[in-house]
């Protein structure tokens, strides 16, 4: 029975906790995508730099902070950064809504050229962000850092392998839960998020009963931009902040959409925590697990990993892909691509 425990919390330590952690990150990003590809109607490649530059502006606000003196340790500062990054990132979508894609739009452009202007855009916004804050990785994570650590789950259950959970981790999935149901409140209970649904359910038959097109598309953004800087800067305060790292995490969090069903809200959330799973899953080496689960002598030698962690983002390929192929419209049957 040791050995069992022995096996559940060291995978616990190393693939359950952290995926969960990076699941919730993932699921708040392709939140945000999912939004826009259904009320706007095309796939955002800026989205990733969205939350770079979100994350960049707390970030600065987050040393002014500490030059001041102000934390609310245990807890980390960026909590109090949040909404400043958040303003940041909302001031830049609507900025270049107004400046970029309400031309496209007034246009009735097709959904491929708002692709193709979003990967313009997508580089400046990357340029903007290495400009603002430079290209080194930067730690955000002050305050408390563990709950509890190896050395005191140890000495608790008095177990071989050991638990550590950190603040960020916990942090993460409890303002994933809380910002999650807020936007799935708005949206379901509140006019303008009526509004947003009918627009994007019928764009014709909203026009026609009266709803605002522009305001719907302002809420949008800022939605979108919002959610973006949550993730970004949660996964900056669970792992570390660099500015092309979360261009490489545009490709999990479109896998996440597109997997739970692009544009269902709820396929984000679901399509999120699958991608972290998979990509922790299968780049974990089981060796140390199945020395306590195989009777002695069973256990194959080497790592037991079936992908190095190089080709970690080549499992959300791979399962982006295959959903493509065999089910576009994704668990949740959302908008085929």
């Amino acid at each position: 029975m040791t050995d069992f425990l022995n096996a559940f919390v060291l995978l616990a330590n190393f693939v359950i906790v952290p995926a969960t952690a990076y699941g919730a990150q993932l699921a708040l990003g392709a939140l945000g995508v999912t939004l826009i590809y259904s009320v706007l109607r095309f796939a955002n490649f800026a989205h990733g730099d969205t939350m770079a530059f979100g994350t960049a502006v707390a970030i600065l606000f987050i040393w002014l902070l500490q030059a001041w003196g102000v934390s609310i340790a245990p807890l980390p500062t960026a909590l109090l950064a949040l909404p400043i990054g958040i303003l940041g990132a909302c001031a830049l979508a609507l900025g270049t809504d107004r400046l970029v894609y309400r031309f496209y739009r007034r246009q009735r452009s097709a959904p491929v050229v708002f692709v193709m202007v979003s990967v313009g855009v997508m580089f400046i916004y990357n340029a903007l962000t290495r400009f603002l804050i430079g290209v080194d990785d930067r730690r955000i994570d002050d305050g408390e850092r563990f709950l509890f650590t190896v050395a005191q789950f140890r000495a608790a259950t008095g177990l071989e392998q050991g638990l550590a959970l950190r603040t960020s981790q916990v942090i993460t999935v409890v303002v994933m839960v809380i910002v999650t149901a807020a936007v799935f409140w708005f949206l379901q209970k509140t006019r303008t998020g009526k509004s947003m649904r009918a627009y994007s359910d019928n764009e014709d038959l909203a026009l026609l009963s009266g709803i605002n097109p522009d305001r719907v598309v302002r809420i949008t953004w800022l939605l979108a931009a919002a959610l973006a800087t949550i993730a970004g800067v949660l996964y900056g305060l669970d792992k570390s902040f660099r500015p092309f790292t979360y261009f490489q995490i545009l490709l999990p969090i479109f896998a996440a959409a597109i997997v739970g069903g692009i544009g269902q809200p709820f396929g984000a959330i679901a399509g999120g925590f699958i991608i972290a799973f998979a990509e922790t899953a299968f780049t974990y080496a089981y060796r140390g697990f199945l020395g306590y689960v195989l009777p002695e002598g069973w256990v194959p030698p080497g790592l037991v990993q079936l992908l190095s962690t190089d080709y970690k983002f080549a499992v959300s390929f791979i399962i982006l892909v295959i959903v493509l192929l065999v089910r576009p419209t994704g668990i949740f049957r959302g908008r085929v691509l």
